[in-house]
């Protein structure tokens, strides 16, 4: 087969791949750049958007397979990821400059829903995505401990500038009031609150914005699903009974309110005994895939318990835990199933500009 022959054929073939993104093929959003072919080696060039970056290695795969598809003869695929500048089309009635709106909920409090929203959004933005971080939470909001950050947000051109934790704004209702104050709020203060923090802040062009949600089944959920189109939400429970049936709940509740659900994550999976290196279920494990499966929901993965990652959170040092490498690969194994899943909504129903913005 001559080299134009070949260069045509992993064109069309890989042409047909989904960006991850927007859910269009590569070919249309002009994605795939350059086919370099010599004999039966080839080398193909792919733009992606930071939104894409936690999945880049999965679409690379991707790429290879429907080369040697294409082209059986080819012995060797190189295939490049360049990045691609695409800014978010402004979301919903607010006009939010942010491609994925994630809401993080719980069916009860003391399952761990904070640490693993404030988590995912580390992860996220360690592969190269940009990232946002809203504690919805007003009544119990704990994001500024976990994150060791603090300040009191100033307005600049009549927008509230978030407080930084790295490269991640943080706006929370912990900024605002001293720490053993109560806020004490009826249900249209509240939903003046959530519309006021996501419509007047600055939160810049974000891929996502994790939003972690209040335990249970109250309000904050419709308020948000009046105010934008969330991509989807993550239910956060542990494997005993008890919490899973509120996890039940939850699920009911973001399906009520028309909020795709993303998946669910089981935290306090098995604990590992730093001495004998003993597995121990102590809250049981496998419960949450089980209830998922039962419910026809994605299931994400499992955080174990760790103790650094307590001692740690209640230092306000939750970056460095989540960096330790047991915990960073597990919540890596959960971020990219999210953006899996993100992304099989993008292809079920493609959206965006069909030409990349640059």
């Amino acid at each position: 087969m001559e080299t134009t022959q070949i260069r045509d054929r992993l064109r069309t073939e890989v042409g047909q791949l989904r960006d991850p993104e927007t859910g269009r093929s590569l070919q249309t959003n002009d994605q795939l750049g350059a086919i370099e072919v010599d004999h039966t080696k080839a080398r193909i060039t792919v733009r992606l958007s930071s939104h894409s970056r936690p999945i880049s290695d999965a679409v690379k795969a991707r790429v290879e397979e429907a080369a040697r598809v294409a082209v059986p003869e080819l012995t060797d695929v190189e295939v490049v990821i360049e990045p691609l500048e695409r800014p978010p089309v402004p979301l919903g009635q607010l006009g939010l400059p942010v491609k994925s709106v994630i809401a993080v909920g719980s069916g009860k409090g003391g399952v761990g829903k904070s640490t693993v929203a404030a988590a995912l959004a580390i992860s996220l933005a360690d592969s190269g995505a940009r990232v946002g971080l809203m504690d919805a939470d007003v009544y119990g909001p704990s994001l500024p401990h976990l994150l060791g950050i603090s300040g009191r947000p100033e307005v600049v051109n009549g927008k509230i500038q978030p407080i930084y934790f790295e490269q991640i704004p943080v706006m929370s209702m912990g900024f605002l009031v001293e720490p053993d104050q109560a806020v004490i709020w009826r249900g249209p203060m509240l939903h003046g609150s959530i519309t006021q923090f996501l419509r007047d802040t600055y939160w810049g062009a974000l891929d996502y914005l994790i939003i972690d949600m209040p335990p249970g089944t109250g309000d904050v959920a419709l308020t948000l699903s009046q105010l934008l189109p969330l991509t989807g939400a993550v239910v956060v429970c542990t494997p005993q009974q008890v919490a899973l049936l509120d996890a039940i709940k939850a699920v009911s509740m973001f399906r009520k309110t028309k909020i795709p659900m993303l998946g669910i994550v089981e935290n306090m999976s098995g604990f590992v005994c730093p001495q004998c290196n003993k597995q121990y279920d102590i809250f049981g494990r496998g419960g949450a895939r089980e209830k998922a499966e039962e419910l026809g929901v994605p299931f994400l993965g499992e955080l174990p318990i760790n103790i650094a990652l307590r001692e740690q959170s209640d230092a306000g040092q939750l970056a460095a835990a989540a960096r330790d490498p047991v915990n960073a690969a597990a919540l890596r194994r959960i971020v990219f199933a999210l953006v899996e899943q993100v992304a099989q909504q993008a292809a079920a129903k493609p959206h965006g500009p069909t030409l990349p913005v640059l």
